[in-house]
This record gives structure tokens, sequence and C-alpha cells, in this order.
């Protein structure tokens, strides 16, 4: 049997709550089955965002342990789970461990509620608007564990990701990616080398909105040691460049979390070929 023909599900059909959509070993790659996963997810999050990170809960977070907002209610979630790694639930069964998760939410749903979350740092609208034919889509709240975070299971969330978007005929994906820290002078060389190098062409522009908005082009090209600036930035913005994103003008400063933002716009029309070839054009490369 083909790889193709080991898909759970033809390319037409959406993605389901619970569904697997691929495997490597004992990690699977599989969405959200029920709101109790959801909120094993929002601990994962707390654990990375809170607790490894520099983000700074306020009284519910704390009470919770769980990183929540109201846009969990309706996005999906993806999930990387070890069938290796059990762990007992409130009813004494073994479920496998969650260790990395991204929150997607589709335009059609964003339109039924509050829109996306990215439009309280950036002017998505004004792309949107600009192209009435498109499906648009955001990535978000990207997680691993740490012990976790190694080729493995980056390739299994972006294997889950690309099923996703091909099932649900996603022409444009976009999200926050952060960067540690509240300073931007201290991440000029960061900044300014995704400026440079990675600013969106006209077409794709999106600007962050202007009470929020940060100079990424704090240095000239040639003041800048792009070798090092590269190495710098974290392995998630890296990944996106290496799949062909763009980075929006300008970045914003999120206080709550200890980082400095800045947006990915990944039109599917442009992403690197040899990254679609590798994960399939039918997405088979880890289908269950």
């Amino acid at each position: 049997m083909t790889n193709a023909a080991r898909l759970s599900a033809p390319l037409h059909s959406p993605v389901k709550l619970g569904e697997s959509l691929g495997r490597i070993g004992s990690l699977e790659v599989r969405m959200a089955r029920n709101f109790k996963e959801v909120k094993k997810a929002q601990r994962l999050r707390y654990e990375v965002f809170y607790e490894e990170m520099s983000a700074i809960a306020d009284a519910q977070t704390q009470t919770t342990r769980r990183d929540a907002d109201p846009f969990d209610a309706y996005c999906d979630h993806l999930l990387v789970v070890d069938h290796d790694t059990l762990k007992r639930n409130k009813l004494g069964r073994l479920k496998p461990e969650i260790v990395g998760t991204y929150r997607i939410l589709r335009q059609e749903v964003a339109d039924q509620h509050s829109g996306f979350y990215t439009a309280s740092e950036y002017d998505v609208q004004k792309l949107i608007d600009a192209n009435p034919g498109k499906r648009f889509m955001e990535l978000g709240r990207s997680c691993v564990l740490k012990p976790y975070r190694n080729k493995k299971t980056v390739e299994l969330l972006w294997h889950g990701i690309w099923s996703y978007v091909l099932r649900h005929k996603i022409d444009v994906m976009i999200g926050c990616a952060s960067i540690e820290g509240t300073n931007p002078d201290a991440l000029a060389d960061q900044l300014s080398f995704l400026h440079h190098n990675a600013r969106a062409p006209e077409q794709w522009r999106v600007r962050a909105v202007e009470d929020r908005y940060v100079e990424m082009n704090r240095l000239p090209a040639d003041k800048i040691n792009a070798k090092e600036a590269l190495r710098a930035l974290p392995p998630l913005v890296k990944g996106y460049l290496r799949l062909g994103a763009f980075i929006g003008d300008g970045a914003v400063v999120d206080q709550q979390f200890g980082t400095t933002d800045v947006l990915i716009i990944m039109p599917v029309s442009e992403l690197n070929a040899r990254y679609v070839n590798y994960y399939g054009a039918d997405a088979s490369r880890y289908a269950s």
C-alpha cells in the first residue's frame, strides 16, 4: 500500500475532532478530542510560557495553572501525544501525555466570533479584505515540552498543519511569532535581519497597529552580522523562514508574555517547494 493510499480521509474532507493525522514511532499528531484535552494543552502552555519562560500570570491563571483565553473555546487544537509516556487521569485511566500543541483558527470561524487573535497586534483585516477569494487561517500558541523539542516533534506538528491546510483548502496562514525579551534595542540584530531579509512584499504586507508599532529597521543591512542574527532567532521563527514565510511591518512588544512579536504571513502558493514535497502534496509522509 502506498503512503497516499494510507491517508485516513480524503483530501476534500474537513479535519474532525480527535482525528489522527500522522505518527512517528510513539508520537502521534491529532486533533484534540474534547475540552478535557484542550485543558491539558492549556496546562502545557502554562508550563512553557509561565514556568519556563517569563509570561506574567494573572490571579486566575495562577490558580488554574492553565494558559487560557476566550479564543480556546472555538479554535481547533492540534496535539502531539506520546503513547510511551502515560499519565493517569482523575478516573485512574492511563492516557498518553500531550507534549506539543498548536492552536488553529479558520477565517470562517473567526468571522462568527471575535475575529483573529492576531488583530490585536496587526491590521490583518486589510490583508483579508484585499484577498476576498482566499481562505485565511491563524496559527498560534505553539509550544512543545522541553524534552520533546527535536526534529521529530516539530515535523509531526508541521505534518498535522499541512494536512489541515490541504483538507480545509487554506490559502494563507498568519500568526504572531515571539522573540523572548521586551527591549527592542537588545533585539536590534534579529529585528533588523528580519526587516532586511524577510519583509513581506507589498501585496502581502501587514502593519502593526499604530499604538503598538515598534520599528524593526534598527540597523542598516551592512551593520548586521547575519549569521549571528539568524542563529539568535527562535527555532520557530527560523522554521517559518525555511518554509518561505514573510514577516510583517513592525514588531509588537507583549509585556504579559515577556516577548517581542513579529507577524508571520505564509501564502500557501509561496511555500518552499522543497518542504511541500517533503511532507507530500497529499500530506502522506507520516499518515497514520
